[in-house]
């Protein structure tokens, strides 16, 4: 790899060098025959509905993540809707959540009528710090959802032994960690519950899709009630003894995420593979600062590779950086994350009038507007995204990124000097 010094004399492609990465990237999603052969088999079978191929993907997953049991459904938002319906929070009961995360995992405390309460996140992690959850708990808080950001699983050892001692319910949002395992247990296994998401972009995909893994066989009974329209688990078919909604999967989704899940080992070792380096490469660049590594982790999904820039020591700032990794062939992005209390449904709460959609929570007279999570906006300022199609590239071109970013950060004075 070519030397921190080298990297500075190489003129920047922003200023008129030559791209550090002139090549295509990895395409998602990636698919082959099988999908198309398995799409095949259920449109000629005319069986497309919430059968055969259902039931093996969520035996499948549910052995991958090493859980007892697990429930598909539409989507990773309405996985954790029926997850948090099944673990008893009611209207009104205060679950904490991280703001670092996509809005679901707070949306879904709205949606049921209860309130999310924020608390920061680790700095080193990304993920919810344990410390400042136990400070947001108070006599109405039913349940703790940590996120495991990127497939790196949140410090579980800290909030199960939180959760224990408040009598607290933990719902692991699992959306980013599909295959990510610690201590030897599968995240979605080591709180009451877990969800994942199958939205196009993650490192599994159906275009959308959901599902819940949990130990809890009458926990996994509950949202397969949910999901069937309330219908119980030996009941005649009209008998709807629960209250329920229609989040089946269909066949054609299933044969998707079946093709999906079986190439997923050798994508998820390629992915951490590709992280590796980038770290080793990435170690000792002034202005470039790695999350904390993960030694309690088996395995790491790596739905996206974080890192954080020293704007004053490098002498730009990160839209600069992003304008300039972009000219090396880089598609960086500062994430699409920021502060979820700083979204109107939480942050007009106080100022509008009580609606199902525009205000879900003004009748429930909180006021979002004193909230900070300092160590939340400032990862909202300085983190780089390396999204999970771009850890499949060749290894050769995983060292031309990390030669990208270390020509960026050399050349940032430079950068600055120049006003770009």
């Amino acid at each position: 790899m070519m030397s921190s010094a080298a990297m500075v004399e190489e003129r920047l492609a922003l200023l008129g060098g030559e791209p550090a990465c002139k090549f295509s990237w990895p395409r998602w999603p990636v698919h082959d025959a099988t999908e198309e052969r398995s799409l095949l088999e259920v449109l000629h079978s005319g069986a497309w509905w919430y059968g055969e191929r259902v039931r093996q993907f969520e035996r499948d997953f549910a052995a991958y993540q090493g859980a007892a049991y697990a429930v598909s459904c539409t989507n990773g938002t309405t996985a954790l809707e029926m997850a948090l319906r099944a673990l008893g929070v009611l209207p009104g009961d205060e679950v904490i959540v991280p703001p670092y995360t996509f809005i679901a995992t707070a949306s879904s405390v709205a949606t049921l009528g209860a309130i999310p309460v924020f608390a920061d996140i680790d700095p080193a992690t990304l993920c919810l710090d344990p410390h400042d959850a136990e400070r947001k708990i108070t006599a109405r808080t039913k349940a703790i959802v940590p996120v495991h950001v990127g497939g790196r699983i949140a410090d579980m050892a800290a909030i199960n032994e939180l959760a224990s001692r408040h009598g607290l319910a933990v719902l692991e949002d699992a959306a980013h960690a599909w295959g990510s395992r610690s201590g030897g247990r599968g995240a979605g296994t080591l709180g009451a519950c877990g969800t994942f998401s199958f939205q196009v972009s993650k490192n599994m995909t159906a275009g959308e899709g959901g599902v819940l893994v949990t130990q809890n066989e009458e926990l996994a009974d509950l949202c397969r009630s949910f999901s069937h329209c309330g219908r119980g688990k030996d009941g005649a078919w009209y008998d709807h003894p629960f209250l329920g909604s229609n989040l089946r999967l269909t066949e054609f989704q299933a044969a998707i995420l079946l093709a999906q899940l079986g190439r997923l080992d050798e994508q998820l070792h390629r992915r951490a593979r590709s992280a590796s380096l980038l770290d080793a490469a990435l170690a000792d660049v002034p202005g470039i600062r790695l999350l904390a590594p993960a030694p309690d982790m088996d395995r790491r999904s790596y739905h996206m590779h974080v890192f954080r820039i020293d704007q004053q020591a490098l002498g730009i700032d990160r839209a600069t950086f992003l304008k300039a990794l972009a000219a090396e062939g880089v598609p960086a992005s500062a994430g699409w994350y920021q502060p979820l209390y700083r979204n109107g449904v939480f942050a007009n709460a106080h100022r509008l009038q009580p609606h199902g959609i525009r205000a879900p929570l003004a009748a429930a007279g909180v006021d979002y507007s004193d909230v900070s999570c300092p160590a939340c906006e400032q990862a909202c300022r300085d983190a780089v995204w390396l999204m999970q199609d771009l850890l499949l590239a060749e290894e050769w071109q995983i060292e031309r990124l990390a030669m990208a970013i270390r020509k960026v950060a050399g050349n940032a004075r430079v950068l600055g000097a120049a006003g770009r």
